[in-house]
């Protein structure tokens, strides 16, 4: 994996949203990368990442969306609890689950936000093919059209 699950927590919840160690796990962060990075990055450059090779460029431009795209795939799991009892929202007695609006806001701003970062990784591996002569920038799933609620971009 791209990061670890302590790093997976410290960038995409921060410090205003504490929780425990064991809440990211590996495969987690696994399906984040093979969901989201790797349509991106390619296969050759992600085994090139994954064997300590370009470490920079997993810590500048890649961990940050990796974060945040395995927190997108883990909310709902956290916004909900399956028991003896069945599923269930948490509740506290100073706090009560999140209404469903507000939910699918923050959903849709960490999923801006991954996107935005990871766009920004990719013009950096564009504009440094000499660097990264495994990304191959016509293979991109990026450098396709996309929908971004009503505007339509190409890259």
């Amino acid at each position: 994996m791209l990061i670890t699950s302590s790093r997976a927590l410290r960038l995409a919840f921060g410090a205003e949203e504490p929780l425990p160690p064991g809440t990211v796990a590996e495969a987690d962060i696994a399906a984040a990368e093979e969901r989201y990075i790797l349509p991106v990055i390619g296969r050759r450059l992600y085994e090139r990442l994954l064997a300590g090779e370009c470490p920079s460029l997993v810590d500048d431009y890649l961990a940050a969306p990796t974060a945040l795209y395995t927190r997108i795939l883990i909310q709902p799991r956290l916004d909900i609890r399956t028991g003896g009892c069945g599923t269930a929202a948490p509740y506290a007695a100073d706090a009560r689950p999140a209404d469903t609006e507000p939910l699918r806001a923050r959903r849709r701003a960490l999923l801006a936000e991954a996107r935005t970062l990871l766009r920004r990784a990719a013009r950096h591996l564009a504009a440094h093919r000499d660097d990264y002569p495994e990304y191959d920038p016509h293979r991109d799933i990026l450098n396709r059209c996309t929908l971004d609620g009503d505007f339509v971009q190409s890259a």
